[in-house]
């Protein structure tokens, strides 16, 4: 499951059975209100072997109503673990590349380019938790920081500008 594109589409073929399960399960519970009406039609005009039938016909359709809810739940289920999956694999693979980066910038001596690096870093660690833990509100954490970048940024500005000045 290395390919992030066939993961998606199994998500979305996997969502769409198990909402494709859910209705299939409301169906089967109108039929069994049916076939409970039909019970007590049955009971009323005194045919006790129609008002069996119907009653077995209502146990069976409880019986796969119930089924089906089930079933669609250990899917939601699986969909909840695959889409994890695919953020992780996002994420370590966008770790992957600032780790790099930053191995770079090591072994040059940038200054500048490991601070970028950082900042990207811990950009991703934030969108990280976030996107995993809250997936809601990972479209708010975003402005937070690139104002901590800003701030971040001004402050290495500075502090460059105060070492330039003594050396």
């Amino acid at each position: 499951m290395g390919n992030p594109e066939k993961l998606m589409a199994q998500i979305f073929d996997l969502k769409f059975t198990s909402k494709s399960l859910q209705r299939q399960a409301r169906k089967c519970e109108k039929e069994e209100k049916e076939q409970k009406l039909k019970v007590k039609k049955a009971i009323e005009k005194g045919n006790v072997d129609g008002a069996r039938i119907y009653a077995e016909n209502a146990i069976r359709k409880r019986t796969e109503h119930m089924n089906y809810l089930r079933l669609a739940s250990r899917l939601d289920a699986v969909v909840a673990r695959l889409d994890t999956q695919a953020k992780m694999q996002a994420i370590g693979k966008s770790m992957g590349s600032i780790v790099k980066s930053l191995d770079s910038s090591l072994a040059t001596g940038n200054l500048q380019k490991m601070s970028e690096t950082m900042d990207s870093f811990e950009r991703q660690f934030v969108n990280m938790e976030v996107s995993v833990g809250l997936p809601q509100a990972a479209a708010h954490a975003i402005p937070a920081a690139k104002d901590k970048e800003k701030v971040d940024e001004d402050d290495l500005t500075r502090r460059l500008a105060e070492l330039k000045a003594r050396g």
